[in-house]
């Protein structure tokens, strides 16, 4: 039903609960906001709702969040565009409250409705409210009133504008920090609005106020827009007036700052240019890589590879391969894993010479490090190093490290592992597989952590189908019916789960002839938790094998467990019997009523 057909008194049932004393009642009333305003009319809704709405504004966060949030799509409610501006009074007073993420909200729905209204409107309207809150005695309004410049600027005419640089520009230099950041933080969209004549004269003005202020948590929002006014900025300008800012910062005292522009350096390395970089960037980059605080090292190590892919080969030895070696033995476990993460990305760019001769000795340190974390980006990322160096050196360098892993104490590690096994088995090929990982593959089913038995199981079934059922045959099949008589009764349920991925590659043949009297015999388990199991893996055989091998052998089977004393082994058994039917009745049409005629 639609909500304009909604009886009137749930309407009053709303209003009233705008004014309630219970928070949730109130809420609930917000959020349907919507229903109310349909109900009264448009007309209504701006001369009753909206006057209400910003009188109660004294209310709880939550309640003047929800507010925020629904008054941003309230202008086909009030009338359409034309009347966009009735919505901006209680907008204009969620800007000035003290909770941060009412105000953003606030914000939002107001650069919502700003976008959509007509120029005259943004004229008469919002541009005096931007005025007003830029103008506010709290700071609060002032930190508001710099999210809303970019949608008021473009709309004004040229007095006006002028007027926006500057009022924007005193909030840059504002007594209260917080008006500051927020000022630091819309720059760049602010500056996207503005004429390129005033770009390099008012704008940047106001960017190198904000790059010299006193408090480090303006300076590093100064660096994101270093980058989004780089864009704006012709090359040339961008080199005179971005790169020695740039430079500076990657020498701030302040290492949050510091950890700002080694996050954000290849953004900026685009932003200024490939000559640029080379010349200046490269060796902020490389102090930063040899900075004292760990934060910041750890961030300039994940953004190794990037920066090297902007760099010719031979620079990227000279220059960043010399921290790199440094970075693999730091102190800190985490700059470590933030390089492990990342540095098989650099064997492309570098080449198959310079990776064998410089990058496998640090893969192979990192292999070995005593933090697991380090071990496990490093594995992860194996294949951008085959690709380069070929899998016969890779064999020969890692593969020892890999099988040491496999049984490493940790076992997110031997997870990745197995993993990474199929795509190794793929590479190194059939015969060097058998050699060297087909035992591990065996051993893992019978690992303490049940992840890993899973992940052992997933992994058979992606060898199975990587070298085909024959070799599946030879290779696991034997050894893993070898386990079904494992004491422990873990090991047996991986068993399993190992057969029913396995029977669908295998075939129906090997199924029956194979597998399924293993599970048949299972069904004898002292063990409720394997009997159950059965009959999930029983269900999951009736599409695989043929009709007659499902009467003759899974049903009674089924039958059997269906009166089992456990009563979790009688619902599943039950449930595969209810599928046995069903398919049973859905292939009855096409041969079974063929014969059923003939009888």
């Amino acid at each position: 039903m639609a909500m304009v057909d909604e009886p009137l008194y749930p309407i009053a049932v709303l209003i009233d609960e705008l004014k309630n004393d219970d928070i949730q009642l109130r809420l609930n009333s917000i959020r349907r906001l919507s229903t109310i305003a349909r109900a009264l009319g448009e007309e209504r809704t701006r001369k009753e709702l909206i006057p209400f709405l910003s009188e109660n504004n004294d209310d709880d966060d939550e309640v003047l969040l929800a507010m925020a949030e629904e008054l941003g799509v309230f202008i086909p409610y009030v009338g359409g565009v034309e009347h966009a501006h009735v919505l901006l009074p209680p907008l204009e007073t969620l800007c000035t409250v003290e909770e941060t993420c009412v105000r953003d909200k606030a914000v939002e729905s107001l650069c919502r409705i700003g976008s959509q209204m007509r120029e005259s409107d943004l004229v008469d309207w919002f541009v005096p409210l931007v005025k007003r809150l830029a103008a506010g005695e709290w700071f609060t309004a002032r930190v508001s009133a710099c999210g809303l410049f970019h949608i008021a600027y473009s709309s004004a005419p040229e007095m006006l504008k002028t007027e926006l640089r500057s009022i924007y520009s005193q909030l840059c230099q504002d007594d209260m920090p917080m008006v500051r950041r927020s000022a630091a933080t819309n720059l760049g969209k602010f500056a996207a609005t503005v004429e390129s004549a005033y770009l390099k004269s008012d704008i940047m003005s106001i960017f190198d106020d904000l790059t010299h202020d006193d408090q480090d948590s303006v300076r590093l929002l100064a660096v994101e827009g270093c980058a989004a006014l780089g864009k704006l900025l012709e090359p040339q300008d961008c080199v005179a007036h971005i790169l020695p800012v740039i430079v500076n910062f990657s020498q701030d005292k302040s290492w949050r700052v510091r950890y700002m522009v080694a996050n954000q350096l290849y953004e900026l390395c685009e932003a200024v240019g490939p000559e640029p970089t080379r010349t200046d960037l490269v060796p902020a980059y490389v102090r930063l890589l040899r900075d004292n605080e760990a934060e910041v090292r750890i961030a300039a190590a994940g953004k190794v590879t990037k920066f090297c892919r902007i760099l010719s080969p031979e620079l990227a030895i000279q220059h960043i391969l010399p921290c790199v070696k440094e970075l693999s033995s730091d102190s800190s476990q985490h700059v470590r894993s933030a390089l492990a993460s990342v540095i098989m990305g650099m064997a492309p760019v570098l080449g198959k010479e310079a990776t064998i001769e410089h990058l496998l000795p640090i893969f192979l340190s990192l292999l070995k490090d005593e933090f697991p974390d380090v071990r496990l980006n490093i594995i992860s990322k194996l294949d951008q190093v085959n690709q380069v160096i070929g899998i016969d050196l890779l064999s020969q360098s890692l593969l020892p490290a890999i099988v040491e892993l496999a049984e490493d104490r940790h076992w997110r590690v031997r997870l990745a592992i197995i993993e990474y096994i199929p795509l190794l088995a793929s590479q190194l090929g059939i015969g060097f597989f058998d050699d060297k990982l087909g035992a591990l593959c065996m051993q893992w089913l019978q690992d303490k952590v049940y992840s890993i038995r899973d992940a052992a199981a997933n992994n058979l079934k992606r060898l199975a189908e990587e070298f085909g059922p024959e070799w599946a045959m030879q290779h696991i099949i034997p050894q893993v019916l070898d386990m079904t008589t494992s004491p422990h009764y873990l090991y047996r349920m991986t068993i399993l789960r190992s057969i029913s991925l396995l029977a669908p590659v295998m075939g129906s043949e090997i199924t029956c002839s194979k597998l399924l009297p293993v599970v048949v015999t299972a069904t004898k388990d002292r063990v409720p938790n394997i009997k159950f199991n059965v009959a999930k893996v029983l269900q999951s055989l009736i599409p695989i094998v043929d009709n007659s091998v499902v009467e003759k052998t899974i049903r009674p089977s089924l039958v059997e467990l269906a009166e089992d004393p456990d009563v979790d082994v009688r619902f599943y058994a039950n449930q595969a019997l209810q599928s046995i039917d069903n398919v049973m009745m859905s292939g009855f049409g096409i041969q079974d009523a063929v014969t059923l005629m003939k009888t």
